[in-house]
């Protein structure tokens, strides 16, 4: 008998007390699609339309777009009894010479941070707030004046959920050995570079099994500017498969991810309306014991992160 892996796109997985569908959507792209008042308008809808389809877990970061993103998710539907779950991330600020985010560890700015998110989104709580670490590329690597404790911003985050300022803490482009080190701190989510053709952090997904963390890989397809990781959608198993099943490389790498852990929560963006609903559609697609196994056959990296 050859075992069928799907995912409905309701199908969910419990993140703080929360059970979310496990797609959803991140506003990273569309904060950098928006440049004018139409496209402002656009980009409100097409949250809206993401709301209609049934996503409810939207990821997003005041240093995406210095606020736009946020302003953007608070103009679209959030209230202070919101519908929706909000993952914000702290720890960063906007870029001002390269695409990737520059470091703000120390843990005064993560309250800062904290509070920013607060404003930009007109909310008086965070569902869930991820710390960014920078200690490995890609991405800034923190130079002397940044190089914080972990345990000293975990501190601040816990005393901002004690407050009630926050819900849930994360973690972003983390060790396994930190991850480790944080669990007494109750961390509800995990956010590292993950997808068929780089499973580095693999060690890190099998922690949050164990630990029952949700997952939500970023750079799920590849590519990701200034990370320079090869693109999913280019692999020829890949394409191979997605010919086979009818749908695009995309939705297969997306696919991918949902069959190979239950703790997965995908959070793909775009702000074309179309890629938008083949995004959602992902969760209606069958991988079967066989064609897992051709994609888990793929030649993919195990050595670019630290683990």
């Amino acid at each position: 008998m050859v075992m069928a892996y799907r995912s409905s796109p309701f199908s969910r997985f419990t993140l703080d007390d929360r059970a979310l569908p496990r797609i959803g959507y991140g506003l990273g792209r569309l904060a950098r699609h928006v440049r004018s008042e139409h496209e402002r308008q656009s980009a409100v809808a097409l949250l809206r339309h993401a709301f209609d389809l049934g996503v409810r877990h939207f990821d997003t970061a005041q240093f995406y777009g210095d606020g736009l993103a946020n302003s953007l998710l608070r103009d679209a539907f959030v209230t202070q009894q919101s519908p929706v779950f909000i993952a914000t991330k702290v720890g960063a600020r906007p870029p001002t010479s390269s695409p990737a985010p520059e470091a703000a560890q120390h843990p005064r700015q993560l309250r800062e941070a904290v509070e920013a998110n607060l404003t930009s989104l007109g909310v008086d709580h965070l569902d869930l707030v991820y710390l960014r670490r920078m200690d490995y590329a890609p991405g800034v690597i923190a130079a002397s004046d940044q190089i914080v404790d972990l345990d000293d911003q975990l501190s601040e985050l816990v005393r901002l959920r004690d407050t009630g300022h926050i819900r849930a803490i994360g973690l972003s482009h983390v060790t396994c050995a930190q991850l480790t080190s944080s669990l007494s701190a109750d961390i509800a989510g995990v956010q590292n570079i993950y997808n068929v053709l780089e499973r580095s952090s693999q060690p890190l997904l099998d922690l949050c099994e164990r630990h029952q963390i949700a997952w939500t890989p970023y750079f799920p397809l590849g590519g990701g500017g200034y990370a320079n990781l090869p693109r999913v959608m280019d692999d020829p198993t890949v394409r191979t498969v997605a010919e086979r099943l009818g749908r695009t490389p995309q939705q297969i790498g997306l696919a991918w991810q949902l069959a190979n852990s239950p703790n997965t929560l995908l959070i793909p963006g775009t702000a074309d309306p179309k890629h938008l609903r083949e995004n959602v559609d992902v969760g209606a697609i069958v991988l079967d014991s066989e064609l897992m196994a051709e994609l888990n056959s793929v030649t993919f990296t195990t050595s670019t992160l630290p683990v």
